[in-house]
């Protein structure tokens, strides 16, 4: 694992449980709070949220030319845009509430992600910040369906979390492996960005591999390591939602972004989940 160690001041709290007392400083975790935070959460967090706008079916991919197709290290030619119509069906957008604090004047709180669903029996792969703390959680699908969710597992040093619906039969998304990537690789982002742009996909390149990141505020610092660094853009709502190879695989799941540069997004190696989505296979 690289070495290099890009200490990046707290990140903000994103979702209602998300870790307490993150500052906007430099890393961002890509994920949206309400407005009904806005006494909670330093200035610089992004505070206006609107609720998913419920999505149409994916048409027909249309032909690409082909300087812009490409083939992965499996072999396997696909284009971003089969990619996108390959891979966003099994895309959500997650939206969690809670009740807030205890006292008199607390008020419910909300937020909102990304994730993917891995198995087509309801099984949807997030981070950890995104759901942590939530009372209830709706899940909504490409076809503009939804459904409460609940979390089944997690893994808090890894920032990820396992969340269920009841239904079968969904699109899902195909795991692969971050084992023999290499910066410089196309790489591609699928998410719901302010949680208003639902299904929006971008792409870029991995810049770097086994980054470590520090996280949190008030005393509370966290860090996450071995982390994937990619150019795609990755914005608040994008958090948890997957990072793609160019045979549609997933290679990683987006975590945070910085806030003072452009161009400099996280995502934890899809490998770092394999043991907690292993352990939730019986």
């Amino acid at each position: 694992m690289e070495t290099n160690d890009d200490s990046i001041p707290p990140a903000p709290s994103p979702g209602p449980g998300d870790r307490k007392g993150r500052t906007a400083a430099l890393v961002l975790t890509a994920s949206l709070v309400s407005a009904t935070l806005a006494s909670l959460l330093t200035a610089g967090a992004v505070l206006v949220m609107q609720p998913p706008v419920a999505t149409v079916g994916t048409a027909a991919p249309a032909a690409e030319p082909a300087s812009q197709q490409t083939t992965d290290t499996n072999g396997e030619s696909l284009s971003i845009v089969e990619i996108a119509a390959r891979v966003s069906p099994a895309v959500v957008t997650i939206t969690t509430s809670s009740a807030g604090g205890l006292g008199p004047f607390s008020m419910p709180s909300s937020g909102i992600g990304s994730g993917f669903v891995y198995r087509s029996d309801g099984r949807i792969l997030t981070n950890w910040h995104v759901v942590d703390g939530a009372t209830d959680l709706v899940v909504a699908f490409h076809d503009g369906t939804k459904l409460a969710g609940r979390v089944v597992d997690r893994d808090e040093a890894n920032d990820l979390a396992i969340v269920s619906v009841d239904a079968t039969g969904l699109p899902t998304a195909e795991l692969g492996s971050s084992a023999g990537l290499q910066p410089g690789q196309t790489v591609v982002a699928i998410g719901s960005p302010l949680g208003t742009f639902t299904d929006s996909v971008t792409s870029g390149i991995l810049s770097a591999l086994g980054r470590s990141i520090d996280v949190g505020g008030n005393g509370a610092r966290e860090r996450l390591t071995d982390l994937l660094q990619t150019d795609a853009a990755i914005n608040e709502g994008n958090s948890g939602g997957p990072l793609l190879d160019l045979s549609g695989r997933v290679i990683g799941i987006d975590v945070a972004v910085s806030t003072t540069a452009e161009g400099i997004g996280f995502a934890v190696p899809i490998d770092a989940a394999m043991t907690l989505v292993d352990r939730n296979e019986t």
